[in-house]
């Protein structure tokens, strides 16, 4: 795995190095941090083949997309339930990697060691036509994932 180290949080990785991360590690936990309507329409991260569980947490609310003041908080009681120390890999991932870089720097700020960001998140960046999915990102890399 190569993280690509950023101000305020442990770095950037790609979403076949943060899945490796998971695959490995046994205390390394995906936090989705999209919106509950992301989620469902254009699906989730799959970990059940590596005996895992993605946490699902939004930054932003839906539909409003203000900020999620309790997120902090809120992750730390899901992080302590799950037995996850300071130095156990916490990996970011949102739709295209902004929102979980944000996400990545305020857990690091709490004492998390070692927050990553998925960079391209879970649908990539836009193609030259407008759409996402197309170009990188968790489902393109060919990730496990599922659409209810």
């Amino acid at each position: 795995m190569t993280a690509q180290p950023s101000a305020g949080y442990a770095g950037d990785i790609t979403a076949v190095d943060g899945y490796l991360l998971l695959e490995r590690d046994s205390s390394a936990i995906l936090v989705d941090v999209r919106t509950k309507a992301e989620w469902t329409y254009v699906g989730v991260p799959d970990l059940s083949a590596i005996g895992k569980k993605t946490v699902f947490l939004e930054w932003q609310e839906f539909p409003s997309m203000a900020a999620n003041g309790d997120f902090v908080a809120q992750l730390d009681n899901v992080l302590r339930e799950r037995g996850a120390g300071p130095d156990a890999p916490i990996i970011f991932i949102c739709r295209s990697g902004a929102r979980s870089r944000a996400a990545a720097i305020a857990m690091t700020r709490n004492g998390r060691r070692r927050c990553f960001n998925i960079d391209k998140g879970f649908e990539g960046p836009l193609d030259d036509k407008g759409r996402r999915g197309v170009l990188d990102g968790w489902k393109v890399r060919g990730l496990p994932w599922t659409q209810s």
